[in-house]
């Protein structure tokens, strides 16, 4: 397998972009819903599936919101210097860290933008679940 290419920095080519980090969270955000949908049979009582769907959906609205801020601040600060996780060892100064939070950041709160609605809607699912059906619960 051939080596990646890297710029002087050995930073790995092509740097990220804005599109490719929202993709890649969106499709972590859709596989985190189908976890939590997995996960939310394994709460056995209707009320407390309800508010176990219920706390997910908020954290990560909240969590959405902040890790989008914040990250896209960061990825603003860092302007054509935006780096991968892999790249960490290339980090020569004190402030080299924001070039890979706020990719970081951005992929993280686009995950709980998508997970966010996803939890709401099976919050809405388990609610108007019939009483003798397996989503109702015990």
């Amino acid at each position: 397998m051939a080596p990646h290419p890297t710029d002087a920095d050995g930073v790995r080519l092509p740097r990220l972009r804005v599109r490719d980090v929202v993709l890649r969270g969106a499709a972590h955000g859709t596989a985190a819903v189908l976890v939590l949908a997995a996960g939310m049979l394994l709460v056995t009582g209707h009320h407390d599936r309800e508010t176990f769907l219920a706390v997910v959906a908020g954290f990560a609205m909240v969590g959405a919101a902040v890790c989008l801020l914040f990250g896209a601040l960061l990825w603003a600060v860092s302007g054509r210097d935006v780096r991968r996780w892999r790249d960490w060892r290339t980090i020569t100064g004190q402030g080299g860290a924001v070039t890979i939070m706020g990719p970081a950041l951005v992929r993280t709160g686009m995950l709980a933008l998508v997970l966010f609605p996803g939890a709401l809607g099976l919050y809405e699912l388990v609610d108007a679940a019939a009483y003798d059906s397996f989503l109702y619960g015990e």
